[in-house]
């Protein structure tokens, strides 16, 4: 799936997602996570998690399914915001 011209938004803001998760961690480390990852942000439905607010922030940072880092966590909410510009524009 790596390596491949993506067009879908949802697939899109996966990868970007797992991107900044994997910042200084091995691929291997976010890999595993991926599928918690699905379910902590919606299946990676940006419209879900642009919405998601400060509370949802803390239950994301106790989810050991995740990788508990506040800048990656937030990172991820305002990418999904971004995204959601984007498609007005496109």
């Amino acid at each position: 799936e790596w390596g491949r011209p993506v067009y879908d938004d949802v697939k899109l803001f996966e990868f970007i997602t797992l991107e900044g998760a994997q910042a200084g961690l091995s691929w291997r480390t976010v890999l595993l996570k991926r599928e918690n990852y699905r379910k902590a942000f919606a299946q990676f439905d940006p419209s879900i998690v642009a919405q998601f607010g400060p509370d949802k922030v803390e239950e994301l940072l106790q989810d050991s399914g995740v990788i508990r880092n506040r800048g990656k966590i937030e990172s991820t909410i305002t990418n999904a915001k971004l995204v959601l510009e984007i498609q007005k524009e496109h």
